[in-house]
């Protein structure tokens, strides 16, 4: 099953560190991130873990919740959580699936579906491709996908930034141009009229061509 932009996040039930959960309930009316990693215990995403529990407070702030995903039980998990707090100084506060029968990493793609059906024996390298970052939202849909090689750390400053973007731009008809980040200038796009504009941005905006015109962003 190939996943795209605007596709339904596929629903499970699945163990967590925090317990059972339907994913789309657990969700609820909110919005989520969930990023997965190819095994416990491995150098790069205990850095990666360590960071979003640093930014678990932004997540919140923007009606946002975090879920890890890793291809292990919940045990491990457990376990791999004291050494994130040791090494990386933050406590894991969002849950972390178990997906030990590897179901939620071929249900969204991130392993094929002859990889068997257990975790044990398989290595980090097995699992190379479960290094995905999805931004899902209150409505299940699938907004953004960032797909990491194992050997290079996530940048989840950029995470929270594509966040901001694709809240903005749900609530208002805009877009954001390259390097954008919150106070900067947005664009209208080319689907709304200057007719259209006129009423919406009545103090105008700059126009740089026809179909690239620049405003403040909205409040």
């Amino acid at each position: 099953m190939s996943l795209r932009i605007n596709d339904e996040a596929p629903d499970f039930t699945a163990e967590t560190t925090q317990g059972p959960i339907r994913f789309h309930e657990w969700i609820g009316d909110k919005w989520a991130i969930l990023f997965s990693h190819p095994k416990d215990f491995t150098p790069v995403c205990t850095t990666e873990l360590g960071y979003m529990a640093g930014l678990d407070k932004e997540f919140a702030k923007r009606n946002c919740k975090i879920i890890g995903l890793s291809v292990d039980p919940v045990g491990s998990h457990a376990k791999w959580a004291d050494d994130i707090e040791e090494t990386q100084g933050h406590k894991v506060n969002y849950p972390m699936i178990g997906d030990p029968e590897l179901k939620v990493a071929k249900l969204y793609d991130m392993l094929p579906a002859d990889a068997g059906s257990t975790s044990e024996g398989r290595t980090a390298a097995n699992n190379a491709t479960v290094r995905t970052v999805f931004i899902i939202g209150p409505d299940k849909k699938i907004k953004l996908m960032l797909i990491y090689p194992m050997n290079t750390g996530r940048n989840f400053n950029e995470v929270l930034r594509c966040l901001d973007s694709i809240q903005l731009t749900a609530s208002h008809q805009v877009a954001t141009p390259v390097n954008w980040t919150p106070g900067g200038d947005v664009i209208i796009p080319p689907a709304v009229s200057d007719d259209e504009a006129r009423k919406k941005y009545p103090a105008g905006w700059k126009t740089l061509k026809p179909y690239l015109r620049l405003i403040s962003q909205p409040k």
